[in-house]
């Protein structure tokens, strides 16, 4: 079950939002000001914040402002509900973070439709960053070399000449040279330059203890 936060001084709207988000299933906190949302913030989540512009002490823009400098707060969905109607208000409230500005008076029903849309697209974005990180630590296939041809493939990758490589290795630069040549055959890359930038693009990397 998602959780809504509502941020707003106006008791009577924060109880008729809070009626109508909870009969479509969700969970609602409520607070009446910035401050008292970021206090809340620190010990519970939320997974949209429906906040005003206008309230006492801290209002709402710059309550989006320092939740978007919390880590926790970079991503949460953030709607504003204002009577500041104007054009600019409504740039300033998408510029300092908010997904989203719906004008006062507005109705229910659309609030209800865009708290449903912020929170499918988050979820949306957590699942590609999660597939993200999953190819990321994928390890990359074994190369399809031999033995011989593999220590060349390091040692090339590395930034070692033909004749350096033959010295680390104990070849002679034809050798160095044979090898090199099977192993951009079977890789299907025409130079070095191309080898050392496959080695970076699928993620092959020498251990740390194998670096000279």
């Amino acid at each position: 079950m998602s959780t809504v936060l509502i941020v707003d001084d106006d008791p009577i709207l924060q109880m008729a939002l809070t009626r109508r988000l909870q009969a479509q299933g969700f969970d609602v906190l409520r607070a009446t000001s910035g401050q008292e949302a970021l206090d809340l913030l620190r010990s519970t989540t939320a997974d949209v914040v429906v906040s005003d512009v206008m309230m006492p002490g801290m209002d709402g823009f710059e309550f989006c402002q320092r939740l978007r400098s919390r880590p926790e707060g970079e991503m949460v969905p953030f709607i504003f509900l204002s009577g500041l109607g104007e054009l600019n208000n409504r740039v300033q409230g998408h510029l300092i973070g908010a997904d989203d500005y719906l004008v006062k008076p507005f109705s229910a029903n659309e609030l209800v439709a865009k708290v449903k849309g912020a929170i499918a697209r988050s979820q949306r974005l957590h699942s590609a960053l999660e597939r993200m990180a999953e190819q990321t630590n994928l390890a990359p296939h074994p190369l399809p070399l031999t033995p011989a041809e593999e220590r060349v493939f390091w040692e090339v990758v590395q930034g070692y000449t033909n004749k350096q490589v033959g010295e680390h290795l104990f070849l002679s630069p034809r050798t160095v040279q044979t090898h090199l040549s099977k192993i951009l055959t079977k890789l299907n890359l025409e130079n070095r330059s191309q080898l050392v930038r496959f080695a970076f693009e699928q993620g092959y990397r020498l251990p740390e203890e194998s670096r000279r």
